[in-house]
């Protein structure tokens, strides 16, 4: 059944991952404070009668994300300790890859923060997660300016784990003074890897930079790549016990175009790419490249960072008329942790991250478009242009057209997403060709399921 409203697209979204999604930088930042000895009453939030007495709660919290998430992040913490003295939450904040070792550590020894970040890499933690189904029967986190469709998002098997803390959709950030200087036609909603990679190899003969700095691999050659393939295409068939596909060929495209490019010098090779920390590292932003792959939740960042004008387009498709293999995502989402032992307190102060107003102008929408009509619309009132074209592409996204969706991943797809990076090295080192490195992870994944 194909869909072309936002809404029904969101009710098939996954949680992504913004496996590719976003980095930070690579040093760790935390800050504790010490709870005073007692509460008092001047410490009492809106609501509370004079002369209850609170006790004291330290919190522990922790993120990924760019420096502009964490010092977004860091004041709201700030506002909510000001406004409840009795609450001192001490935070960390990573790189992606930093935050999930930390993470596993934490599992193992069942000490994770009482408030910690997911995206689509939920299912792996499901275990150290606790429902909010009572907290929002209780009041405690309100839920009356969002809809069902809404929180679905992060619902699982009837519990809901989390509220999204936005949602976004992938695509191309692009500097269009640069497709200019290089005689290059900027990127439209219907282009394809062919367009982009002749923009690519033209880019870096007219100015001697990358065409584009690094892509999500897995999503563009396999998740969203089988999509384009046709309607109704996943790579994980929706029930999750299979793959969606029976063509390894369907890959081969990618692999050969991604070894053509680095060849030519128009894509950074593997060390280059590693060099890549975060936002503010990328190629794009440091000028050595004309763009670059992006959530759109991270378009506000990375115009910020560049100092220049940067639009964003869709991915491009594997065919004019074909489907795009776009849609809307949660971002991420905020979780309380069962080894946390004040988890009410945590359910309070997610609920004042997700529905305070003043608090989200500081948070600006960074983790994406907020699910909460009341601060969507304040956001969007007072958004810049940076943040219009945000808003502005979901809605582009929203009105493709889809078929199913996958909406969740398998626990295999971590193994098949690092075999499939792992072929990508090969192809580009020249150990196999994009034909073989393609047979190689549709025999793989297809040994994960038997």
């Amino acid at each position: 059944m194909k869909m072309k409203k936002v809404v029904s697209i969101i009710l098939s979204a996954v949680l992504a991952i913004g496996l590719t999604a976003c980095s930070a930088k690579e040093a760790t930042t935390e800050k504790a404070t010490e709870a005073d000895n007692s509460a008092t009453t001047e410490g009492a939030t809106e609501g509370q009668e004079a002369g209850d007495s609170l006790e004291d709660v330290v919190l522990r919290m922790a993120w990924w994300g760019s420096q502009t998430r964490h010092d977004a992040t860091a004041a709201v913490i700030e506002m909510y300790e000001k406004q409840n003295p009795h609450v001192k939450i001490e935070f960390e904040f990573y790189d992606f890859d930093g935050y999930i070792t930390k993470l596993d550590t934490l599992v193992v020894s069942n000490t994770v923060w009482d408030i910690f970040q997911l995206g689509g890499n939920f299912p792996s933690y499901l275990d150290k997660i606790v429902p909010m189904n009572d907290f929002i029967a209780d009041g405690i986190i309100d839920t009356s300016n969002t809809t069902d469709a809404f929180l679905q998002t992060t619902q699982w098997e009837g519990n809901q784990l989390a509220i999204s803390s936005g949602v976004n959709a992938y695509g191309i950030a692009y500097d269009p003074a640069m497709f200019e200087a290089a005689g290059v036609p900027e990127p439209t909603m219907d282009w394809t890897w062919e367009d982009w990679k002749a923009a690519c190899l033209t880019i870096h003969e007219e100015l001697g930079i990358y065409g584009s700095s690094k892509m999500d691999d897995f999503i563009s050659g396999a998740s969203m790549g089988i999509s384009q393939e046709g309607y109704d295409l996943n790579f994980f068939a929706p029930s999750n016990d299979r793959l969606g596909f029976d063509d390894p060929t369907m890959m081969e495209d990618y692999f050969a175009i991604r070894k053509e490019l680095v060849e030519a010098g128009a894509y950074p090779d593997p060390g280059a790419i590693a060099e890549i920390k975060d936002i503010e590292g990328d190629y794009l932003v440091t000028g050595e490249a004309a763009m670059t792959w992006v959530a759109s939740n991270q378009m506000p960042t990375i115009a910020e960072a560049s100092g220049r004008e940067i639009k964003m387009v869709p991915s491009p498709r594997k065919t004019t008329n074909g489907p795009s293999g776009s849609i809307i995502q949660s971002s991420q989402m905020l979780c309380i942790s069962k080894d946390s032992q004040v988890p009410e307190e945590a359910a309070k102060f997610i609920n004042f991250f997700l529905n305070d107003e003043e608090a989200n102008k500081i948070l600006n929408g960074e983790r994406g478009v907020s699910i909460m009509s009341n601060v969507r619309d304040l956001l969007l009132a007072e958004a810049d242009a940076a943040k219009t074209a945000m808003y502005d592409y979901i809605d582009v996204i929203g009105s493709f057209e889809t078929g199913e969706v996958n909406v969740l991943s398998p626990d295999q797809k971590v193994e098949i997403e690092d075999y499939y990076k792992l072929m990508m090295d090969q192809v580009l080192y020249g150990e196999k060709t994009p034909a073989e490195a393609a047979q190689a992870v549709f025999d793989f994944a297809t040994e994960k399921f038997n």
